[in-house]
């Protein structure tokens, strides 16, 4: 069946299972993105989502995030750390007793499949998805680093987090029209065959950790 075949199917559908409906009962729903949101609720959702998914998440100020990245490595058992060249300096605080490579671009896939575990920032976030994407700027490295490496502890501000994906998408518009590629990550990485046996780490980091900065 065609494109335009199968939508005239569709919406004839629709059309069919609206037929009942008296004039005047249709109920319009009025709604905008980006509409302002507490931003409480969208941390407390953000963060039921991330947890949802078999990850870990602590909230932390902006002086605690060192420790907080350093006590989630040594949860995860990481022995060694890839980071990005310019990952912020206050972040790497109170973990200098473990090996770090510093990613400077040319690291292999078979060299960051040695490095235990990667952290990285992030640029923006969907509360209701509990979903975190990179665009791999300031902070971010580059997108080989956050998918080959066991585990990944991200670093996501709360003013990065918004309500939904529609709004995430808005804020990534500038990154897609400048070509740079985004990574989606959704808890760690899992996959389920037809008879739903899960299978983790197969698209990236079996293993997320996110320092939530508020």
């Amino acid at each position: 069946m065609s494109g335009s075949r199968a939508r005239d199917e569709i919406l004839a559908r629709v059309r069919r299972s609206l037929g009942d409906v008296p004039a005047g009962d249709e109920v319009v729903v009025d709604w905008t993105y980006a509409q302002p949101t507490p931003l409480h609720s969208v941390l407390d959702t953000f963060e039921e989502n991330i947890l949802d998914y078999g990850a870990s998440l602590s909230r932390v100020s902006p002086d605690d995030v060192g420790r907080a990245v350093a006590a989630a490595l040594r949860g995860m058992g990481a022995g060694s750390v890839v980071i990005p060249a310019d990952l912020p300096a206050g972040w790497l605080q109170g973990w200098d007793d473990l090996p770090v490579v510093v990613d400077s671009g040319d690291l292999s896939a078979r060299d960051l499949d040695a490095i235990d575990a990667v952290v990285t920032g992030s640029l923006v976030s969907g509360a209701e998805t509990g979903t975190i994407c990179l665009d791999h700027g300031a902070g971010q490295g580059r997108r080989a680093i956050s998918l080959v490496p066991d585990r990944h502890v991200c670093v996501v501000t709360a003013r990065s987090v918004v309500s939904d994906i529609p709004e995430a998408v808005a804020v990534l518009e500038a990154s897609v029209r400048q070509g740079r590629p985004v990574t989606w990550i959704s808890g760690g990485s899992a996959t389920s065959d037809i008879e739903l046996s899960r299978v983790e780490g197969v698209h990236g980091p079996r293993q997320l950790h996110v320092v939530l900065v508020v």
